[in-house]
């Protein structure tokens, strides 16, 4: 879940060489150094390219930047006049360095690494456009929705056409497997999450597999609680990603007969690390491993997890087996 070398030393260093976070996403050099640190250190079973969800505002024509321990800033969207601010006709010359990182890898990557691209859901990424960045409630986004869902689903409807081409050409580029994050879907209630999160979720998995039927999808609606059931059975992909709160004898029961499921561990748990860390691992893996399943954590690995905890927890699940 997210790039794996935000807590190494050595894509510190990396970093260091881009002018921000973003430059580093968009110079193929620096992005492909940054994906391959990981599968060096550790042997990965899969490579996530490094990116960001934001790059497709920034290839829409927004302006994105990061700044340092406060997160991503947007210049935000509040209009239905901002719209017109947006080029989508842009996108594919702003995201060629984005390809040129997937060929690369492709290249460069051992053959038994799957290399995994990955995109925003549009209601995450809708959310960061309007609020203008990182938000507690969300109230600016949501209010637009609920004021003027007609000129709302606008950005929506542009945001799925986007991220579909987007992931389409992830694929024509080397990508072998898809992840959607759709990181915000649990603040909306039940028929508001259908509208702006599974709904757009669906068409996008319809349109890429459309064009590539047999590439994996997997999908993350974070913080959805039961109705994770409804993207298991709805959504069309091929995995769901479990976050940390989903219980793991209601995933099995409900969940795992209908998708390949990926998770959950805490990532907090890379920073205590100990017995609580190798419990937590052992529970996940004796409830779900015995059927397809991806082990991976419930949302993004943390810059302060140890190296240690993670050498150690990727050895605890290769060596597991049932009834171990």
């Amino acid at each position: 879940m997210r790039q794996a070398g935000r807590y190494l030393p050595e894509y510190r260093e990396t970093r260091a060489r881009g002018r921000d976070f973003l430059d580093v996403c968009l110079t193929p050099d620096l992005a492909v150094e940054v994906t391959l640190q990981p599968i060096r250190r550790y042997g990965l079973d899969g490579a996530i390219m490094f990116s960001d969800i934001l790059i497709v505002p920034h290839a829409l024509g927004q302006k994105v930047w990061f700044e340092e321990g406060a997160g991503p800033k947007l210049e935000p969207l509040r209009l239905i006049e901002d719209l017109k601010q947006l080029s989508p006709g842009a996108m594919a010359q702003a995201l060629e360095p984005v390809y040129e990182t997937l060929r690369r890898l492709r290249r460069e990557l051992p053959r038994e690494v799957t290399l995994i691209g990955f995109a925003g859901a549009p209601w995450t990424v809708a959310s960061y456009m309007v609020e203008g960045g990182t938000s507690k409630d969300f109230a600016l986004a949501k209010t637009w929705a609920y004021r003027a869902p007609e000129e709302f689903a606008r950005l929506i409807d542009l945001l799925v056409d986007a991220t579909a081409d987007y992931l389409i050409a992830q694929v024509e580029a080397g990508a072998e497997a898809l992840q959607i994050f759709d990181s915000w879907a649990g603040v909306w209630p039940e028929d508001e999450l259908r509208r702006w999160c599974l709904e757009p979720i669906k068409e996008i998995v319809r349109r890429v597999k459309n064009r590539h039927p047999d590439i994996p999808i997997i999908v993350f609606p974070r913080g959805v609680g039961i109705m994770y059931e409804a993207f298991a059975n709805e959504a069309g992909a091929d995995a769901l990603s479990l976050d940390t709160t989903v219980p793991l004898s209601w995933a099995r029961e409900h969940l795992q007969d209908k998708v390949v499921l990926q998770g959950n561990l805490d990532p907090l748990l890379l920073v205590a690390g100990g017995e609580k860390q190798r419990q937590g691992t052992r529970v996940i893996l004796d409830a779900l491993a015995d059927r397809p399943f991806i082990f991976n954590l419930g949302h993004g690995i943390t810059p302060q997890a140890s190296t240690d905890h993670v050498a150690e927890l990727i050895e605890q699940v290769r060596a597991w087996r049932p009834g171990s």
